[in-house]
């Protein structure tokens, strides 16, 4: 039963397909977890205590790279960071630029904000040393 000292928060897990509707019954002036409702699975619990306690976020985005195929390279964290420094990740992103050729796992960015936590290459980029216009493509002016 919810007492006058406790506040309920909502939270749509994210965990699989079923996106229950959470429940967090916290206490107001501690923030401790008295009760957690509308899961289905340990995975919405564990969900619901973390984002209650300290929202993380997987962050998934493209650097720069030259001298590949494509001119941006996709990139994502290893593991989910603090929800406060997702901007401050993708800002020093924005940063980087790669050389061709980079190989899928690659580290591109380590321990961000001393977390342990790498931004690595979701894809492996070859390097493009140059290419030729087949003959029937040719612009003219």
């Amino acid at each position: 039963m919810m007492s006058e000292e406790t506040q309920v928060t909502h939270y749509l897990c994210i965990g699989c397909p079923l996106g229950c509707r959470l429940e967090v019954e916290a206490e107001e002036d501690t923030g401790d977890i008295v009760e957690i409702r509308g899961f289905s699975c340990k995975r919405g619990e564990k969900y619901a205590m973390q984002e209650h306690t300290e929202p993380r976020r997987m962050v998934t985005t493209t650097v720069a790279i030259r001298n590949g195929i494509w001119g941006r390279l996709p990139v994502k964290t290893t593991e989910a960071i603090p929800k406060e420094k997702v901007m401050d990740l993708c800002h020093q992103l924005r940063q980087v630029t790669l050389e061709a050729p980079v190989e899928i796992g690659e580290v591109v960015l380590p321990n961000v904000f001393d977390t342990g936590i790498d931004v690595v290459a979701s894809r492996s980029m070859p390097q493009v040393s140059g290419f030729a216009i087949p003959k029937g493509n040719l612009i003219q002016n």
